[in-house]
């Protein structure tokens, strides 16, 4: 089943986004390469597509995985967590509709 991860960052979270990302984009990959990953991406602060300075506030991941709890699992080990970027995550099931 597909589930939607999304969370909030934590105010100024810009770098330890940056010094994160490496390790959050190995992951994601991953789910790419093995054909779970729909859609992943960051919510700019502004409206734009390279926010600058103003950074990020926030994230969606749209993956399967065989269970909540093992998208749960593995929400919780993303790196931007370990790394303070994220205050909360939430993890829903998701039901693909369109395209």
């Amino acid at each position: 089943m597909l589930y939607a991860i999304i969370a909030t960052d934590v105010p100024d979270s810009l770098d330890a986004r940056l010094a994160a990302r490496p390790a959050h984009l190995a992951r994601l990959e991953q789910l790419k390469n093995e054909g779970r990953l729909v859609l992943a991406g960051p919510h700019p602060a502004v409206d734009s597509n390279d926010p600058g300075p103003a950074g990020f506030t926030g994230s969606l991941i749209v993956a399967e995985f065989a269970s909540l709890t093992e998208a749960q699992d593995w929400a919780a080990a993303d790196p931007y967590r370990a790394a303070g970027v994220y205050a909360e995550v939430q993890v829903k099931p998701f039901k693909r509709v369109l395209p």
